[in-house]
């Protein structure tokens, strides 16, 4: 079959290099594009971009390999592309994009953890806590809520958080009540 004067066989591949093309400048260059996508909503170039490089490299590969009609190649070709975006995005794009939100921590978060004293915070000062959690450890100014100084080494429980200090009075562990 042609197509513009041109074998199909031609325009696939022709698709095929100038989808890859951009996908590489689109990685290389994507954080410019990145506002695009939040004002559109739906449309992703990353899938945007892989339907048509899985769609013209099937096609390709079924015009060379298979002497089956045209008009077949192109809706086989199409079900392929849409099946492997489908793939791309539920099992590699959208685990990514929730895996960058699961590092962040809020403020409101840190109320209620235990963490530890590395700078000795006094009566009506600031010293400094640490907190350990899964994405590292998170270090904080801190004052005491109590207005009792609190030494270097204790272990202290977060009861609130104001302006990004850590208000927190000392917590014995339950196996140090023992």
């Amino acid at each position: 079959m042609e197509l513009f004067g041109a074998p199909i066989e031609s325009i696939y591949l022709a698709a095929l290099i100038i989808s890859g093309l951009i996908t590489v400048l689109y990685i290389l260059f994507g954080d410019v594009l990145e506002g695009l996508t939040e004002a559109t909503g739906f449309l992703n170039p990353t899938l945007l971009l892989a339907f048509f490089t899985f769609f013209s490299a099937s096609g390709y590969l079924w015009e060379i390999l298979t002497p089956l009609n045209s008009i077949l190649i192109i809706a086989i070709s199409i079900l392929i592309a849409i099946l492997l975006d489908t793939l791309l995005n539920v099992f590699v794009l959208i685990p990514l994009s929730s895996a960058e939100e699961s590092l962040v921590y809020t403020e409101e978060s840190l109320k209620g953890r235990i963490g530890k004293v590395i700078l000795s915070v006094p009566k009506d000062g600031y010293g400094e806590v640490v907190i350990e959690s899964n994405s590292g450890n998170i270090a904080k100014p801190a004052a005491s809520f109590d207005d009792l100084p609190i030494p270097e080494g204790s272990q202290v429980l977060v009861i609130d958080v104001k302006s990004g200090v850590l208000y927190v009075t000392p917590h014995e562990s339950f196996d140090e009540i023992l």
